[in-house]
């Protein structure tokens, strides 16, 4: 017996062990001993590969993107809710406001003798006190009178009906209030009416 067959038992061996080992790999991974064959598979799970990474990469992407829009729409609903609360009585208060410029004409027409005189005082102390409420009811809900007399004329707060020729203020300076303004937390609810000072003619 020569050594080639000495060695037969143990290729054999050799061979069957690596053909169990084979069985579960897939027939397209197996190398077949051909390098071109190789070189293609490997060419072609590299440029697999690559796909996967772009395809991930662009799923990442879109993700960012759609969990950015997400936020935007969630602070842009906040916003509207929050808006909504704030200004749910606009409407109301805006109606509201010719209550408090009626009580307000009332009272400053009141003559100073009726005033003092007892019958009427207990009268006017009440119309007084109703007026107070409505302010503090206006202070509860954020709405605020607008200064006016004596501020310089802010387009976005007051609107200008007419030019009051005088030295004794500023060109520009409000002088007259004809209506008071109001905001409704940081909106304008209602400018307000003046009349401006301008230099005599």
């Amino acid at each position: 017996m020569n050594d080639e067959n000495k060695n037969e038992p143990h290729k054999q061996a050799v061979d069957e062990e690596v053909a169990r080992e084979m069985e579960g790999v897939p027939e397209h991974l197996r190398d077949d001993g051909e390098s071109d064959e190789a070189d293609k598979d490997g060419k072609s799970l590299e440029e697999a590969l690559s796909k996967l990474r772009g395809d991930l990469e662009t799923a990442m992407q879109d993700v960012l993107y759609a969990r950015a829009e997400t936020q935007n729409v969630r602070r842009r609903l906040e916003k509207d809710v929050q808006d909504a609360r704030n200004y749910a009585a606009t409407g109301f208060a805006r109606d509201i406001l010719s209550v408090a410029d009626n009580l307000a004409r009332a009272l400053d027409h009141v003559p100073e003798e009726l005033r003092e005189h007892e019958k009427a005082k207990n009268f006017i102390a009440g119309i007084e006190a109703t007026m107070r409420e409505l302010e503090k009811v206006f202070g509860q809900n954020g709405i605020t009178r607008i200064a006016a007399k004596g501020m310089p004329l802010d387009p976005n707060q007051h609107q200008a009906m007419m030019e009051i020729p005088t030295d004794e203020a500023e060109p520009g300076t409000i002088v007259q209030e004809m209506q008071a303004g109001y905001m409704i937390k940081d909106r304008l609810l209602r400018p307000a009416m003046v009349g401006v000072a301008k230099k005599p003619d």
